[in-house]
Order: structure tokens, then C-alpha cells, then sequence
């Protein structure tokens, strides 16, 4: 199959309710901040990986906490490896929800690539009921190609997996009777898809690595954008958050939010912070690049990394303060969100980066931008 281009723009789904679930997500006047999580193995007393069910309970209470220290956003992640414990997110989800009460509940990403469109809405929108609103999908093809084979697509197929399952999903998102065909999957013809959400309207971003392909995609879909800066610096994204902008533009759409989801970590000083991350980060990415090809992750590249303008948010609240709303500024964002969860970081030291985020980052990155503003 050949590469399918990009899209014309779609009709936005469910026009009357798209103004105010939009606004939910956060504005560039108004921003909103959260925290993200794919269910990393602290390690045990033994050395060993925690077992996969204890570090989904952990990802539960670590979510609880998130609201109850006022964090806007909860996005949890799909993977189907052994180094992460969730693959299915929205079952986290779902137990998050009936514990909590304000904090909007995602996926971070789910891969759309290998799943059914179809299910993914009616899951997504299963959960807005269970959760009164709160839920939201970010879509992507994730980082890693396990769910391809375990699923039973071709990897020659990656390409046209994603364009015509994220083409069938924005059909869905309307919640009107769809109509559909393409390549994937047998057609629909005026098929309702159940159930249906109170709003009108299931929130969904489309997540990207950094290609300007998948930007304009999104912006011809009419769906939010959230970029994945783990490496780098924020500040060189900012050419795809304008290319979003102006292809929105182009397709006569509104402006539509802006994420960002980057790692970090918060503990009481900068020091502190960066020698209970350092490790961790050092020692998944090392990994990852070992099944990549890459060279060894160095503590030169993490302290670059966790500089005034890299891609790490590490240190005490004021540096991690500072620094995201830096990255608010430059990238012109309505919601930032950050991976707190890196490699084998203990359940204590997430716990309390999550406190400290929501108690101390979360107001002071408001005050810093109120303050811009004035």
C-alpha cells in the first residue's frame, strides 16, 4: 500500500459542542496542566520489576492524588512491552474516575494503528459517562511497533493503517450515522455507533513525534495537536506549532489547543530532583537504545537535557515552574503535560513530584504567566 497523503479537511464533529468541549482542554489565555504515565515497574525490595498488577494499582492512587492536588489532566498510555504495565487505559481509567472528581482523565497515546476505531470511541465515550464528562483520547501511532504483530497488522501497512483508521474515527467522532469505506476494514453504511456522549462531542488530540505531515493532518481534522518533545528543546517545535496554526488557517478551522508532553521530575531541590531521576531515565533510555541502535544515554546528555531550555522538567518547583512556563510562552500552549513517571523512579518519589506539581508548580507556573500578562 503507498503512503496516503494528507487529507482534505474534514467537517468538524458535532460543530454545536465543540466550542465549550474544547474549552475544557485548556486555552492559550487560560492553559491547562497535566501529568502523564504509561504504568513504569519501580523496583521491589528484591531488586526485581514490580509485578505488572501492583504497579497498575500504584498508577490508580497516583491518579487519586493528581486530583486531589489539583492537577487538570490525567494521561495514561498504551503499551504492550515489559517495561510498562498498561495496555489497557481506559480500564485504568475507568477505576480512576469512580475515585475522583474534577481531574480529566485521557490515553497518552492510544494507538490507533492497531486498534479499532470504533471500540476506541465506545470506550472513550463509556468512560465520559462513568468519569461525568471528564474523558478524552489522544491518538497516535506510539513510539514502539510491538502492538503490530500482536495484533496481526503488517508493519508495511503502517502508514495506511493510521491515515484510514484516524479517517473512520473522526467519521465516529460526530456521532452521526457514518458511512465509511477504505482498504483496512469491510465498509459502513449509515451505521450509529453506541453510546453516544451527554456533550456531544468526545475530545480527541492527535499526538506527533515532530513530523510536518502529521501536523497538517491534524489540523485538517480539525483535532487538537499535542507534541512530543523528549529530546531537544521545546523552543525547536516551535515551527510545527506555527505550520498547526497556519494549516488551520488554511482550512478555515478556529484556533484549537496546543499540548506538549515532555518527562520530568519535581522533589524539594534541583539537586535532589535530578540525582532521583537521573538513574532511572538513564537506564530506560539506555535500554531503548540498545534496542534501537542508539549509543549509551550519558549524565552530560540528562544535564542538557534538564538545562533552562531542554526537554527534561527537573528540579524544585520554582525551576520546574520557570521552565514550563517558559515552554508555555514559546510554544504559545494550552495544556503542558508531564511524563512524572520515568523508568524505575519509586512509587514514593512519584507520589511526591505529583504533590509538589499540583500544590506548588501548577500555581506558581500561573502566577508567572498572570504576571506576563499584566
Amino acid at each position: 500500500m503507498s503512503t496516503p497523503p494528507v487529507p482534505p479537511a474534514q467537517p468538524d464533529a458535532q460543530p454545536d459542542a465543540l466550542p465549550d468541549a474544547l474549552a475544557r482542554l485548556g486555552t492559550r489565555a487560560h492553559p491547562t496542566f497535566g501529568l502523564d504515565t504509561f504504568g513504569d515497574l519501580e523496583l521491589g525490595p528484591d531488586g526485581r520489576p514490580v509485578h505488572e498488577a501492583e504497579a497498575i494499582r500504584q498508577v490508580v492512587a497516583e491518579g487519586v492524588l493528581a486530583d486531589e492536588v489539583g492537577v487538570d489532566y490525567l494521561g495514561v498510555g498504551e503499551h504492550h512491552r515489559d517495561d510498562y504495565a498498561v495496555s489497557a487505559p481506559d480500564v485504568v481509567l475507568a477505576a480512576i474516575a469512580g475515585q475522583t472528581s474534577r481531574i480529566r482523565l485521557g490515553s497518552g497515546v492510544t494507538v490507533l494503528s492497531s486498534d479499532d476505531p470504533i471500540r476506541v470511541h465506545q470506550r472513550f465515550a463509556t468512560l465520559a459517562a462513568i468519569s461525568g464528562g471528564r474523558a478524552e483520547v489522544q491518538l497516535g501511532r506510539g513510539s514502539f511497533t510491538e502492538s503490530f504483530a500482536l495484533f496481526g497488522h503488517d508493519l508495511s501497512d503502517y502508514e495506511v493503517l493510521f491515515h484510514e483508521k484516524l479517517d473512520l474515527f473522526a467519521a465516529v467522532q460526530t456521532e452521526q450515522p457514518v458511512t465509511w469505506s477504505g482498504t483496512t476494514r469491510p465498509p459502513l453504511r449509515e451505521q450509529v455507533v453506541h453510546p453516544r456522549t451527554e456533550a456531544g462531542l468526545l475530545p480527541a488530540w492527535i499526538a506527533v513525534g515532530g513530523t510536518p505531515q502529521s501536523v497538517v493532518r491534524a489540523a485538517a481534522y480539525g483535532m487538537p495537536l499535542v507534541l512530543a518533545v523528549i529530546g531537544g528543546s521545546p523552543a525547536g517545535f516551535t515551527q510545527l506549532a506555527d505550520l498547526y496554526r497556519r494549516a488551520l488557517t488554511e482550512y478555515e478551522r478556529p484556533e484549537l489547543p496546543v499540548g506538549m508532553h515532555s518527562p520530568g521530575h519535581v522533589a524539594a531541590t534541583d539537586e535532589l530532583a535530578r540525582e532521583q531521576m537521573y538513574p532511572h531515565q538513564a537506564a530506560a533510555f539506555s535500554r531503548i537504545g540498545r534496542e534501537r541502535g542508539w549509543g549509551p544515554y550519558t549524565r552530560a546528555a540528562f544535564d542538557e537535557g534538564a538545562s533552562a531550555q531542554g526537554a527534561l522538567f527537573v528540579g524544585s518547583p520554582e525551576t520546574v515552574a520557570t521552565k514550563i512556563a517558559w515552554a508555555v510562552r514559546t510554544l504559545g500552549l494550552s495544556r503542558f503535560q508531564m511524563k512524572y513517571a520515568v523508568g524505575a523512579l519509586p512509587h514514593a518519589q512519584r507520589a511526591e513530584s505529583i504533590r509538589l506539581y499540583g500544590t506548588e508548580v501548577i500555581p506558581r507556573v500561573r502566577e508567572l504567566l498572570a504576571q506576563e500578562r499584566a
